[in-house]
């Protein structure tokens, strides 16, 4: 299979894509229109924003950047799902505390349109709190629930993480560990069984709330992504719990739950 058919055979399998080449650059326009005439009117592309607006400019300074990268994005039309702001972990040279960081990150969210999606991941644990999802919860902004190491899962949380009326789910795992054990990404080789019925326990109770889930699987997490969801999707018909929506001859990998 040649890589331009890649996308279009992806789409056959899952409806919806994390697109990781976003944060290092923008697209071009004909990439972007790529993307959309290769995928099926239902297909749903979350995207994370540059670094150059996460990491280098850090929110500062950077509108241009953000507008080319919205306008771009909205070249797919109904099939852009969440806009993601990946943060890295910021050291204290470069906030001295949280509060640093949301006196920068508040007034950056107001300006943001109202009518897209986004969500906010953070990478410094510590500063996860009621404080932040409140602020979150304020702009209809999803916080980004990570299964990676260091990071609490969401029922370590001493707040609700739920911040809108959808959520997003990203498993990570342990990118160096699993990587000191493998270099090819077609099987899995840690077993993440325990944890991925703590996650089908967890997503069960957001559904009941009405609360849509988009998760993602990275290879990191046990060696190859769409055995995660494959082995999520187990767990959860294994629990009796109520079938989770399917495309005809198509394993859903985000939005598991509309």
């Amino acid at each position: 299979m040649q890589s331009r058919d890649y996308l279009s055979f992806y789409a056959e399998h899952f409806d919806s894509v994390e697109v990781d080449s976003t944060f290092y650059a923008c697209p071009s326009v004909n990439t972007v229109s790529g993307w959309f005439a290769k995928t099926p009117d239902n297909f749903v592309f979350s995207v994370k924003v540059p670094q150059t607006i996460t990491h280098d400019k850090v929110l500062v300074d950077c509108q241009a950047e953000l507008k080319q990268f919205l306008d771009t994005m909205d070249i797919l039309g109904t099939k852009l799902g969440p806009i993601v702001f990946q943060f890295p972990f910021f050291s204290r040279g470069i906030f001295k505390d949280r509060h640093e960081f949301l006196d920068r990150l508040v007034p950056f969210l107001k300006k943001l349109p109202a009518d897209r999606k986004f969500a906010v991941e953070v990478r410094n644990k510590n500063w996860l709190d009621a404080e932040l999802a409140n602020l979150l919860r304020d702009h209809r902004i999803a916080l980004v629930l990570q299964d990676r190491s260091m990071m609490p899962s969401p029922t370590e949380l001493k707040f609700d993480p739920i911040t809108s009326d959808w959520t997003y789910i990203r498993w990570l795992g342990n990118r160096k560990g699993i990587e000191a054990i493998t270099q090819t990404w077609d099987k899995v080789v840690i077993d993440c069984t325990q944890e991925l019925s703590s996650w089908v326990d967890f997503c069960y109770q957001v559904r009941k709330r009405g609360v849509t889930v988009y998760a993602y699987a990275n290879n990191h997490y046990q060696g190859h992504g769409p055995a995660t969801v494959a082995s999520f999707v187990k767990l959860w018909n294994g629990k009796g719990l109520p079938e989770i929506e399917q495309r005809p001859s198509a394993l859903r990998q985000p939005r598991l739950f509309e």
